[in-house]
């Protein structure tokens, strides 16, 4: 019994690898199987710890095959500290992405006053916020934030670009029918011109979903379990659906670009899946190379890594870090990059 099931772990491990890889168009389930990585590794860690007790020692390859096999996709979210090193006395440009989750919607202008201190406590040079709203009661975010952030440029109503210098040009990339977009903005960094993107992609639906059915309860209205878990894998398909074409439009705007890219923005998405592999393309993971601990940006009850840093392979990464703030469901993700 253990025996197979080790087989079924290892089997399920490598096609959930594999399946980051593929488009979620057609292949629904093998793309749903990244979401299954994490329990996939503790089972196989278990099993690798029961064999190696039992003194099984060929029976203990598939397990650790599995395991092996998986680093690359633990690193996306968990950096040993021994082997990153860091220099903050570099100089590097400062950039931070945030999902600001519309501030709240609150006309104080309060809790924006209160990220724009932070971001300069840690010297951002170029912000990309996402879920932004420009509007506090009868005054302008953006007319708060000129004063540290001179340059600036709008991509559709939900999103910005916030720059200590001269931005040339920027376009919005429009998703169509949705409340989602990104956009791109050319900065003159000293003499050394890059192109920034912020993405904002398609939500997994789930908490919608879970709204939906507390009003129907609230309403009197029975819920099975089972439609429960239909709607929420119906919605968990068409947003890895919705998002692929999304990234795809985007990842063909990085490829295009003459200029060294630097890619932010809150994908929605789990480290390895097809809308992080199809993002990451040949950019750089930021904090793969420069990251410490665990990392995760969702402040849910689970703790997911949905927010990124990528930069071009022309530059270089100096540190990677995330900040708890408590003003949206997310938390800002900070990198230093040198030019």
């Amino acid at each position: 019994m253990f025996l197979v099931l080790s087989a079924i772990l290892m089997f399920f491990t490598l096609a959930a690898l594999f399946g980051g890889k593929v488009t979620p168009i057609g292949n629904n389930a093998l793309a749903m199987l990244v979401y299954a990585l994490p329990g996939l590794l503790i089972g196989n860690a278990l099993m690798l710890v029961y064999w190696l007790v039992r003194r099984r020692w060929q029976w203990s390859l598939m397990p650790l095959f599995a395991l092996l096999c998986s680093i690359p996709y633990i690193g996306t979210f968990y950096q040993p500290s021994f082997f990153s090193k860091t220099d903050d006395s570099k100089a590097g440009l400062i950039v931070a992405t945030y999902n600001v989750a519309a501030f709240s919607n609150e006309t104080s202008g309060f809790k924006s006053g209160d990220i724009l201190a932070e971001m300069k406590k840690n010297s951002v040079d170029v912000l990309c916020l996402q879920e932004y709203r420009d509007h506090s009661g009868d005054r302008l975010n953006s007319d708060a934030y000129k004063d540290y952030f001179p340059y600036f440029k709008f991509g559709h109503d939900d999103m910005i670009i916030y720059s200590r210098y001269p931005i040339s040009q920027s376009e919005a990339i429009d998703f169509g029918d949705t409340n989602n977009s990104a956009m791109w903005a050319d900065i003159n960094v000293n003499g050394h011109m890059i192109r920034v993107f912020n993405a904002h992609l398609e939500t997994t639906g789930f908490n919608r979903t879970m709204r939906k059915v507390a009003k129907m309860e609230l309403q009197g209205l029975t819920v099975k379990e089972n439609a429960i878990i239909k709607a929420i894998y119906g919605n968990y398909t068409m947003g890895m659906i919705i998002r692929s074409r999304q990234c795809d439009k985007v990842a063909q705007q990085i490829e295009e670009s003459q200029l060294p890219v630097i890619l932010c923005g809150d994908f929605n998405d789990v480290p390895y899946s097809y809308t992080y592999n199809r993002m990451l393309g040949d950019l750089v993971d930021g904090f793969k190379e420069c990251g410490k601990g665990f990392m995760s940006t969702y402040r849910g009850k689970k703790k997911f890594r949905i927010d990124y840093i990528f930069h071009d392979k022309l530059l270089k990464g100096v540190s990677y870090y995330k900040q708890e703030l408590s003003y949206s469901d997310h938390n800002p993700v900070f990198m230093k990059i040198e030019l």
